[in-house]
């Protein structure tokens, strides 16, 4: 239900995006063909030519096209490489293309944490899994289902791949836009970034594995990494190949999507703007476990209080920055030293290294590690009140957006 929910936000998040994508993408054609015939354009519209992104996607294939064909061919699938990898190629290309649209708009738009990674990804190994069902698996027997299945994720983790680029670039291009940099020079380094990135994320994804593992992969134990999206997705390409899938949950899911979107843009018209049901949202809520979802209200209230804090301050901008900071330092430190602990857990062979006393305490020890984090935020809240302060003794008050000054 939840796969069909949020399928259907994505589709219609795509239509209502379409217009724009494809607007942005003929300025882009329009100023390079400007440059080419001597014209003097603006500084943000120096992008790279369409000649040479064109040679960088083709380029792109092959270090795309190897690991596929080497999982291909140690499978029981090797008698039909070819058109499985010219399949996989063409629609990772087109898909590709549709999918960093979509997400890196909305990256740009509101901020890559609200980019409709998951529910574009839904329709990918939807589409996806159907694709190669009806081309290549009709006739398949029950040894091959499983590398198909295998095969079908593996592609749709290439598009996953594009849409969370996409997503970095066009938060990076937007800034760099608002600070007057020049695109293609962006957009050079953005490749590099990509390059390096692709060698030292598999390690850190593996030093992961090592670790902890991941929920539902073969060997995970008791303290394996939570991977919902994952799991659901991998369910949704076995049903179809297995012919499990429950087509009637997910058109119930659909239609509960429908009734959202239409809630949506009623709330939406008749409040202007100020109340809204994000229909991704709902989607996410439907699949997602509540541990991991209960917290993003409770942040949200606390976000709201800053900022209602903030703009009662003689600089209210900057006090709401500051608690951006915090929340983004918050998300970073946690990551960190995520993959920190991730090493000390893989180097010592213990799963719990850093303990000091005995399972006894564990309990205890969950409120107390719980009590200390609130003294930190507590802390560091304050630190940033006072920072703010001292802001607004030392300059003059910013603009209130409305058009008053405070």
């Amino acid at each position: 239900m939840g796969a069909g929910a949020i399928g259907v936000a994505a589709i219609w998040t795509l239509l209502k995006i379409i217009a724009p994508v494809l607007r942005g993408i003929a300025s882009q054609i329009s100023a390079a063909r400007r440059r080419e015939a001597g014209e003097e354009v603006p500084i943000v519209e120096r992008d790279l030519s369409p000649a040479l992104v064109l040679g960088v996607i083709v380029a792109s294939a092959v270090p795309i096209g190897l690991p596929l064909w080497l999982f291909l061919r140690d499978t029981a699938l090797a008698h039909s490489t070819g058109g499985l990898l010219l399949f996989s190629l063409l629609f990772i290309l087109i898909t590709g293309l549709v999918v960093a649209s979509v997400c890196g708009y909305m990256a740009g738009l509101i901020g890559a944490s609200n980019s409709p990674i998951s529910g574009v990804g839904i329709l990918v190994v939807l589409t996806a899994s159907v694709l190669i069902k009806v081309v290549f698996g009709r006739d398949a027997d029950s040894s091959q289902i499983p590398a198909l299945v295998a095969y079908t994720l593996f592609t749709a983790a290439v598009v996953f791949g594009v849409a969370t680029i996409s997503n970095d670039n066009l938060q990076d291009l937007k800034t760099g836009q608002l600070v007057g940099s020049t695109p293609w020079k962006q957009q050079v380094a953005l490749i590099i970034g990509v390059v390096f990135g692709s060698l030292v994320i598999p390690p850190i994804l593996q030093l992961m594995s090592t670790a902890f593992g991941f929920m539902g992969a073969p060997g995970a134990g008791e303290q394996a990494l939570a991977a919902p999206q994952v799991s659901l997705i991998s369910a949704v390409a076995q049903g179809i190949f297995g012919g499990s899938l429950d087509w009637g949950l997910i058109g119930l899911g659909a239609l509960i999507g429908v009734g959202v979107v239409l809630l949506d843009e009623v709330l939406t018209r008749a409040t202007h703007g100020r109340v809204s049901l994000p229909p991704l949202a709902v989607g996410m809520g439907m699949y997602l476990p509540i541990t991991q979802t209960l917290v993003i209200p409770i942040g949200a209230f606390l976000g709201l209080a800053h900022d209602r804090w903030a703009a009662r301050r003689a600089r209210p901008e900057t006090a709401r920055r500051m608690g951006t900071l915090l929340a983004t330092g918050l998300i970073v430190g946690e990551s960190l030293f995520g993959v920190v602990f991730a090493a000390i857990v893989a180097a010592s062979g213990r799963e719990e290294p850093l303990a000091l006393v005995g399972g006894g305490f564990a309990h205890p020890a969950q409120w107390l590690g719980g009590l200390v984090m609130i003294a930190v935020l507590v802390w560091l809240y304050g630190r940033i009140r006072r920072v703010s302060t001292t802001l607004e003794r030392s300059a003059p008050a910013e603009a209130d957006p409305r058009g008053s000054h405070r």
